[in-house]
């Protein structure tokens, strides 16, 4: 994984757009099951931001295990050269997630 930008407002994970988590977890649903609510909301979330250095963020997790049908999964991991995980309706998903084609 090269790149992976997550604009969710509430998790534990996020700070300024970077995801910090050791492994990250994508559903068949492309939902981020990794994701872990701030107990203090996304304004605790904004004063983790202010106080963050940026030397401390990394790019991306080390695995990105992934079980969405899509064509950047192979064999349960992410193969794409990055990813935009971001909230969507009641959930925080995988933006990237292409579906494959079916042949006929």
């Amino acid at each position: 994984m090269i790149k992976l930008k997550c604009t969710t407002t509430n998790c534990q994970h996020n700070i300024k757009d970077h995801c910090n988590a050791g492994i990250i977890g994508i559903s068949d649903k492309a939902v981020c099951s990794s994701r872990i609510k701030r107990a203090g909301g996304a304004l605790e979330q904004t004063f983790a931001e202010l106080e963050a250095s940026e030397e401390f963020l990394s790019d991306a997790p080390n695995v990105v295990q992934c079980n969405a049908c899509c064509i950047y999964q192979k064999n349960n991991r992410c193969t794409a050269a990055s990813i935009l995980v971001a909230d969507h309706m009641l959930k925080t998903k995988c933006m990237t997630q292409i579906k494959p084609k079916h042949k006929k």
